[in-house]
């Protein structure tokens, strides 16, 4: 296991107050206090898989779908899918019993898609988001 040497500054969250690590295979992914990811290029599905199972979560394919999701919409707009956007795209491939908050946030417990979401897709929380 490679612990860094140096302190690591905060990227994501001006409110960190330490950095925690993800320990893929002996590699230390870097995540602040609450599992946001420091460097996006680091996310791979093993770093998701280890970040759910700290936050016992059991992964499924409709986890992956929204992880999926969440990674191409950033990849494509370089910003947060919002949720209505989420909804409405999932309506069209879960359909309306699904495609709704209540639903995202039942298998996202822990601060939804937009927040539990967005850490396992590894995708860095807002300055703004607390």
């Amino acid at each position: 296991m490679n612990m860094p040497n140096k302190k690591e500054p905060m990227q994501t969250n001006p409110f960190a107050i330490r950095i925690d690590y993800i320990d893929i295979g002996g590699h230390l992914i870097a995540t602040d206090q609450e599992g946001y990811i420091q460097d996006m290029d680091e996310w791979s599905e093993d770093f998701a898989l280890a970040l759910a199972e700290k936050e016992q979560l059991s992964l499924n394919d409709e986890h992956w779908e929204v992880i999926n999701y969440i990674r191409d919409y950033y990849q494509q707009h370089r910003v947060q899918a919002q949720v209505r956007d989420m909804i409405k795209h999932f309506r069209k491939v879960w359909g309306k019993e699904r495609a709704n908050t209540r639903y995202l946030h039942d298998i996202f417990p822990m601060g939804g898609p937009q927040k539990q979401g967005n850490r396992l897709a590894g995708i860095r929380k807002t300055k703004g988001e607390h």
